[in-house]
């Protein structure tokens, strides 16, 4: 478990539309083996330290003829922001995902020293 010292608990959260490959023939819609789309997410304002960082599929359209395979992670997680990691393998079809987060953490109170 992760204790935040003080007062000062900051929340930032976003949806992001990682990809759309139907649209336009990308990779997770006609590819087939291992692939991964990486998106890099900024925060409003930066943590005092790497927050905790939690990503949910929200939106996912597959096509019903493949096997439905995901793996989802935030990764490279940064006081000012963090990578979020969808990957897929094998022989199934992702027309397109939105992925909802949320970190939280320590921010900077107003009359903090910063040395």
């Amino acid at each position: 478990m992760r204790h935040v010292a003080g007062h000062c608990l900051g929340i930032d959260q976003g949806s992001v539309v990682l990809f759309s490959d139907h649209e336009d023939g990308g990779a997770m819609w006609t590819g087939s083996g291992p692939r991964a789309v990486r998106r890099r997410i900024d925060f409003g304002d930066a943590f005092r330290d790497p927050p905790v960082v939690h990503v949910a599929l929200t939106m996912w359209d597959m096509d019903r003829a493949a096997n439905a395979r995901c793996d989802l992670a935030a990764e490279a997680v940064e006081t000012t922001g963090f990578t979020v990691v969808f990957r897929t393998w094998g022989d199934s079809r992702i027309a397109r995902v939105r992925v909802d987060w949320m970190a939280l953490g320590a921010v900077w109170a107003a009359d903090d020293w910063r040395l």
